[in-house]
């Protein structure tokens, strides 16, 4: 069910890009059509690079579908997909915006033109245009952003710079309609502007095919993750890369002493966990070895702070953690947290238990058996045990810690 569910999620993924694309593709290509008729009304140079500006933009659009159907494409020959194909698009993208600066610098520069006169209506229609390419922008950001399609992305930024290149035009019409000639100036002001698009969409996209790690953010969230598991002890490594919007994550991780079997469920309980809490991920690998604990934590119920051992569990309005040496069983560090459940009117030694997992205790002291409830299983599961006392004071139990290691060496001696 799971797999089927990723399955379905990632084909609402695709198709939403997909429809994304086809109607950029399509307000690409009436922008075109608009800015020709424009340009060739006022002769404007700087309207006119704008109009190969969208021009370029269609056939980005094109690259984008191209690279959208591609990269969810697999065969024996790319058993990890194809999914890098979208960042190959997103740098064919930048190279295209790099162009257009290119050859609408050079017009500016060196090309002439002819300068027609033309009526107020112009304006108003090249105003018009100004906002549509920024809310196509924004749409597609956000949806790439969503659904981490850098090709999309990469599209939205640019044409949200077509905003800063068509006010330049209107600017530059408006300046000619009073007498001001400065198209020139203009289309070279254009340029500019798309160069820097340019640069930034060509950086993001190189990171991912060079392999750079994953943004801090998301690696924070993937060891949260990890270190979530109960049966976890520490994270040797993690490292995580992009491959177009996809995520791959490889982690070694130390556990408590288990059996391969055990460690094989743990493993696949982690890479759930890292599924649900980060979007993306196509593949996680768990390297799990065990480990040898420097100190064994015990959770223990208080009553007050004053250090009175608590009979009930759940409705315990204190935990104290103790950490002992695990050679000279010494108490090392203590530490005293708050059990915001014990209000509850159902569930509280649950919760409680749950609490505690967090804290990866290796022994849980209790006044009364648990035996049959909740928390026992909890505890089970995570390889925790459940120690009964009668000591009513933390100091006794301490003092009752320490001294079974005494009593260990002058059996043993």
């Amino acid at each position: 069910m799971p797999e089927e569910k990723e399955g379905a999620d990632r084909e609402a993924a695709d198709t939403a890009i997909r429809r994304v694309a086809w109607i950029s593709l399509a307000v690409n290509a009436g922008l075109v059509l608009v800015k020709l008729v424009l340009a060739g009304i006022t002769g404007s140079l700087a309207l006119e690079a704008d109009a190969v500006h969208s021009f370029l933009d269609v056939l980005a659009s094109v690259a984008l579908l191209a690279g959208i159907w591609l990269s969810s494409r697999r065969s024996r020959e790319f058993p990890y997909g194809l999914y890098k194909v979208e960042n190959i698009v997103s740098v064919a993208i930048a190279l295209l915006v790099f162009l257009t600066a290119w050859e609408i610098a050079v017009e500016a520069l060196t090309g002439e033109g002819i300068a027609l006169p033309f009526s107020g209506w112009v304006l108003v229609a090249v105003a018009a245009l100004v906002p549509v390419p920024y809310l196509l922008g924004t749409w597609e950001v956000r949806v790439g952003t969503a659904y981490h399609s850098p090709s999309l992305i990469a599209d939205g930024r640019q044409h949200r710079v077509d905003v800063l290149s068509t006010s330049v035009v209107f600017f530059a019409l408006l300046a000619r309609y009073v007498g001001i000639p400065i198209d020139h100036i203009a289309a070279v002001i254009i340029a500019v502007f798309i160069a820097y698009a340019g640069w930034g969409i060509l950086k993001d996209s190189m990171r991912t095919l060079l392999d750079a790690s994953i943004d801090h953010g998301t690696r924070d969230a993937i060891r949260s993750a990890i270190l979530a598991e109960p049966m976890v002890i520490g994270i040797k490594d993690l490292t995580g890369r992009n491959s177009g919007r996809y995520i791959f994550v490889e982690a070694g991780v130390v556990m408590k002493q288990t059996d391969l079997a055990e460690a094989a469920l743990v493993s696949e309980r982690i890479q759930a966990r890292i599924r649900e809490q980060v979007q993306n991920v196509e593949r996680a690998v768990i390297h799990a070895e065990a480990g040898e604990r420097s100190h064994l934590r015990y959770a223990v119920p208080l009553s007050d702070l004053e250090g009175a051992i608590s009979p009930h569990f759940g409705e315990a309005p204190y935990f104290a953690l103790l950490d002992f040496g695990v050679k000279e069983r010494r108490l090392e560090r203590k530490e005293v947290i708050a059990n915001p459940v014990r209000d509850l009117e159902k569930q509280k030694g649950l919760r409680a238990a749950e609490l505690l997992l967090r804290q990866k205790p290796d022994v849980v002291v209790s006044r009364q058996p648990l035996a049959g409830k909740s928390p026992e299983y909890v505890f089970e599961s995570a390889r925790i045990m459940v120690r009964i006392t009668d000591a009513e004071r933390l100091a006794d139990l301490i003092g009752e810690i320490e001294g079974e290691v005494r009593e260990e060496r002058a059996a043993g001696g």
